[in-house]
């Protein structure tokens, strides 16, 4: 029998984290030790009260049944999050809605809003699932460039008239992955004056918001006047709090929308297992030193790797934000070329910039994942490469 994949699925742009994989593990094979700075998955442990209230609860037998649903204390937790960090007063039963990962929410937003033949404004480049969602619910899509020379904000009045009249939502992220952008409160204010204005949903991607460097300020997309009324914003403790493997997030905001979102979950997964959800309560409502013990981390592992291939002549933008780097690539290759010869001849794993969109040829995105002893040995590699391989 011949078991052939849906025209969705079939639409779906191959998965770049899969054919990275594949390629460093063809070179380990080959018995090159590989530094992988491709997936942005944290190398850090969770705080240790996590990870103790994760095994207190995962030793008590009555609590392996369906949850259903985020518990009241988990949500109440998220309230205290969003107050204490970022000054937005949430209502826990109403505008907060818990997701087994914000990429769980957002890969079940479009099929939650989106009929065939509406519009959904996404960045370019932008990460997969925001395209992907809208392809799998039959929507159609309609790029914001993100470019240097415009700080990587989206111009939203050069956008149709025509194309606005058909759009229902607008998916943004500050920071940004994988361009490492700040968004000011300015441009926020403008994103809800043209929500309001068309009718638009704003969804916002804040999975980075504890990730941010040298003083910038943290501004959630919730704290600007009105934006309740025009968005929802998602968020994870898989960065924050280290939790990636736990899956599990929120998102926060319209209620009337997280209620369409809940609706389909509720069809769709039985809720988080109970004490991962306990653990997640904890980690909300600590006392917030780990996180920036954590901050200050990678900003060391940003600045050695920035300062490290700048000693090989390639110079990169320092990342105001996140756990990456969004690094223009030298010329003459394309970014795919570059990242697969990087994997292959000197065993350093990164993601080519195509594969977040047309605008992210040229670059490659670099994970800050690894110890600062391990990302001085990759420029070391990389160092070697453009010696012996740039034109």
């Amino acid at each position: 029998m011949n078991v052939v994949a849906s025209n969705k699925v079939q639409s779906m742009t191959a998965s770049i984290f899969q054919e990275v994989a594949d390629r460093k593990l063809e070179a380990i094979k080959r018995g090159m030790n590989v530094i992988d700075l491709s997936v942005g998955s944290p190398d850090f442990p969770p705080p240790s009260y996590v990870v103790d209230t994760l095994v207190k609860y995962a030793m008590d037998p009555t609590k392996y049944g369906y949850t259903l649903r985020g518990t009241a204390e988990f949500h109440e937790a998220v309230c205290y999050f969003y107050k204490q960090r970022y000054g937005v007063d949430l209502e826990p039963e109403e505008e907060v809605l818990q997701l087994m990962g914000s990429q769980d929410g957002l890969s079940h937003l479009a099929t939650a809003f989106i009929n065939p033949g509406d519009y959904v404004l996404v960045p370019d480049p932008g990460y997969p699932i925001y395209e992907e969602n809208v392809i799998l619910a039959g929507g159609n899509l309609y790029s914001m460039p993100l470019v240097e020379e415009n700080q990587f904000l989206p111009k939203l009045d050069e956008i149709p008239e025509d194309i606005l009249a058909k759009t229902k939502m607008m998916i943004l992220s500050y920071p940004g992955n994988p361009v490492t952008a700040l968004a000011d409160r300015a441009f926020f204010e403008k994103v809800v004056a043209f929500a309001k204005k068309h009718t638009i949903l704003v969804v916002h991607d804040f999975a980075y918001s504890e990730l941010i460097f040298d003083g910038n300020p943290q501004i959630s997309f919730m704290s600007i006047p009105g934006a309740k009324e025009v968005g929802i914003e998602f968020n994870s403790l898989s960065k924050t709090f280290n939790m990636a493997g736990c899956r599990i997030g929120y998102v926060v905001g319209n209620a009337q929308a997280l209620g369409v979102l809940s609706s389909l979950k509720g069809h769709v997964d039985y809720g988080v297992f109970f004490p991962i959800q306990k653990a997640a309560t904890v980690a909300l409502t600590s006392d917030f030193s780990a996180l920036q013990t954590q901050v200050k981390e990678y900003e060391v592992r940003r600045d050695a790797l920035i300062s490290g291939l700048a000693k090989s002549g390639w110079q990169v933008v320092k990342s105001p934000a996140t756990m990456f780097v969004w690094a223009k690539i030298p010329s003459g290759w394309t970014s795919r070329q570059f990242a697969f010869e990087l994997i292959d001849k000197a065993g350093v794993a990164v993601v080519p910039g195509d594969a977040f969109g047309k605008l992210g040829e040229g670059y490659v995105r670099i994970a800050l994942v690894q110890p600062k002893e391990r990302l001085e040995e990759a420029c070391s590699r990389i160092h070697e490469f453009l010696f012996q391989y740039s034109e």
